[in-house]
């Protein structure tokens, strides 16, 4: 959970200085409710993954695979949310989301990919 924090922070100090470092307008201005939102799932799956290893480590894969379901439904439930009260600059909030989605994604699996490693 730690490195979901620190994960979090660096791109939350990334969309701070964004206006200095000249990315701003690569950056929507929903960018904090997406990064809430990732946080938030992340927090969650972190804590599905802790009780499918305490719980019953044989049910690990089912437990994975159900965090991974939960979190593509629920992304596209708040992109179709966000699209359906008409957000400004549409495109620009999907490749945000997209390349959000995809950097929590791959640390999740990264992270997880270490842990297992250590218990094998």
């Amino acid at each position: 959970m730690p490195r979901i924090i620190i994960l979090s922070v660096f791109v939350g100090i990334i969309f701070y200085f964004a206006p200095q470092l000249g990315i701003s307008s690569h950056i929507h201005p929903q960018k904090w409710i997406i990064l809430a939102f990732f946080f938030t799932l992340s927090y969650l799956n972190h804590l599905l993954m802790q009780f499918g290893f305490a719980k019953n480590r044989e049910n690990f894969v089912q437990f994975y695979l159900g965090g991974t379901t939960a979190r593509l439904i629920l992304s596209l439930i708040f992109l179709g949310t966000f699209a359906y009260l008409g957000v400004s600059d549409l495109n620009l909030f999907i490749i945000n989301f997209f390349v959000l989605y995809l950097f929590y994604t791959g640390f999740e699996i990264f992270d997880l990919y270490r842990k297992l490693r250590h218990f094998s």
